[in-house]
């Protein structure tokens, strides 16, 4: 269900660049947006690994250094039928991880000094299986798409923008103004629409990632205990994240300064943590 939701919101902001890319922006102008959205967007998923792991200073970390993190990665590795990542560990004590690097072969696991002090074997398991499943399903692929569509999307808004600055109206202008309006209007509303449509793409691939990480370890209890620690702990002791890697961590660095949730990338704990105990350990 949530692979199909996907696809459709994926859809969505394909349409919504379609519409306004040769609306506003005519066929050039939706070629260049697109093209550097793609340029900007694909490089930072070509070095997804290294630009994050510098940004939050995560050392490499071998089996001798860390032989309990490193042998949960590799039995949870081999369940999975995935090569073994490599593991490293973020300097930080509030508790969170992620998963990054563009395919299998490159990824990268990584957990903060905190989720390691507070969690119980089964709920670290839970965990690395979420952050496992991310690689698996090439969640870091499928958001570099997002984004591009997404920025793409907000760069024809920036030409309306310019646009309407300048006086310039697209094809059927009238003398009441309709066409300015409707500019105007565009360029506010379209890059609200593709970031609530971009978010939701990330909340749908985060209840996958849950599932997922659930039927890896065979333990969802496991998971959602996890989430329901790391919840509290990051409201206790806030992270210091970047609002563009927010997305990347299994529970929102950010809590407590989302706005709204239509423009939050995870889903509400409460309900992430329901599901995974509707599940039957496996």
């Amino acid at each position: 269900m949530n692979s199909f939701k996907t696809a459709l919101l994926l859809g969505a902001l394909t349409g919504l660049l379609l519409l306004i890319g040769g609306y506003f922006g005519g066929r050039t102008g939706l070629v260049i947006a697109f093209a550097f959205a793609m340029i900007m967007n694909f490089g930072s998923y070509w070095f997804s690994d290294k630009i994050v792991l510098k940004m939050y200073r995560a050392q490499p970390v071998t089996e001798a250094e860390a032989p309990e993190l490193y042998r949960v990665v590799r039995d949870l590795s081999m369940k999975a039928s995935l090569p073994m990542p490599r593991v490293c560990i973020i300097p930080q004590d509030t508790p969170n991880a992620f998963a990054t690097g563009r395919n299998e072969k490159h990824a990268v696991v990584a957990v903060t000094e905190g989720i390691l002090r507070i969690l119980s074997r089964d709920e670290l398991e839970g965990v690395l299986a979420h952050e496992l499943t991310h690689i698996k399903n090439r969640d870091i692929l499928v958001g570099s798409i997002a984004a591009t569509l997404a920025g793409a999307i907000v760069m024809i808004a920036n030409m309306a923008q310019w646009a309407a600055i300048f006086g310039g109206v697209s094809r059927d202008d009238d003398d009441s103004g309709g066409g300015m309006i409707g500019l105007i209007l565009t360029a506010i509303l379209a890059p609200i629409a593709a970031t609530i449509i971009q978010m939701a793409i990330s909340r749908s691939r985060e209840y996958m990632a849950d599932e997922g990480g659930a039927r890896i370890s065979g333990k969802p209890y496991g998971l959602a205990g996890a989430l329901e620690k790391l919840s509290r702990a990051s409201q206790a002791l806030p992270m210091n994240a970047k609002p563009a890697t927010a997305h990347m961590f299994i529970v929102n660095p950010l809590t407590g300064r989302s706005l709204m949730n239509l423009f939050s990338t995870h889903p509400p704990i409460e309900e992430r943590i329901a599901r995974l105990r509707s599940m039957r350990p496996m």
